[in-house]
């Protein structure tokens, strides 16, 4: 091979080994996805209405709505659904409702919200059933509806059912304004549910 035909093959290879350096470098000038917001909920619970005497209430299963059970912040608007983009629970939002629902009855003046495996029981059992927890549009506003269900322990019969319902109106169409609406209406939710609680689960 001459030496005016080794030249050219010899920048091309040199060529070839430099690309991926080149391309390396080049990466941080693409752009890059906006990191997840991550939010949470139930830190704003009422106190109790008034104070409850010692009641012991189990805890029986809370049952959500499968599109939004996970960490997914759900909207509505008409028939349409869909989730937030870029934002997400700190966990699933099943598993916060629970923790804000234990908080609210944590309270003090709040009966004993006993749960699965503690060596404690009680007259009457407390079930949940979230019907909706979503953004609905327009608005936005965030929707919280619960059904609540005591029963009696001894025969299994119905002391009281009642559903509950919050709605509040985010201040504008942003993730931070519709999570606040949120923590609003879960946390009122469920210090509805304890008051009610309160009132209606037997002593003995």
């Amino acid at each position: 091979m001459s030496p005016t035909a080794v030249q050219p093959l010899r920048r091309a290879i040199l060529a070839a080994l430099a690309l991926p350096l080149l391309l390396t470098g080049c990466i941080s000038l693409f752009p890059r996805d906006k990191p997840v917001q991550m939010y949470r909920f139930g830190g704003q619970i009422p106190a109790p209405s008034k104070a409850s005497p010692p009641i012991l209430v189990l805890k029986g299963a809370t049952v959500f709505p499968p599109a939004a059970a996970g960490d997914r912040i759900l909207t509505i608007s008409g028939s349409q659904s869909a989730y937030i983009g870029g934002a997400r629970w700190v966990a699933a939002a099943s598993v916060l409702f629970d923790e804000a629902l234990l908080r609210a009855f944590d309270a003090p003046g709040s009966p004993r919200l006993v749960e699965r495996g503690e060596p404690l029981s009680g007259p009457s059992t407390l079930r949940l059933d979230v019907r909706a927890f979503e953004v609905r549009y327009p608005g936005p506003e965030a929707v919280v509806q619960v059904r609540a269900v005591l029963i009696r322990n001894q025969d299994r019969t119905l002391i009281a059912d009642r559903m509950f319902e919050q709605k509040v109106p985010a201040s504008e169409n942003r993730q931070s304004a519709i999570v606040a609406a949120f923590d609003r209406a879960a946390g009122q939710a469920v210090a509805d549910v304890r008051d009610w609680t309160a009132a209606n689960a037997p002593a003995r």
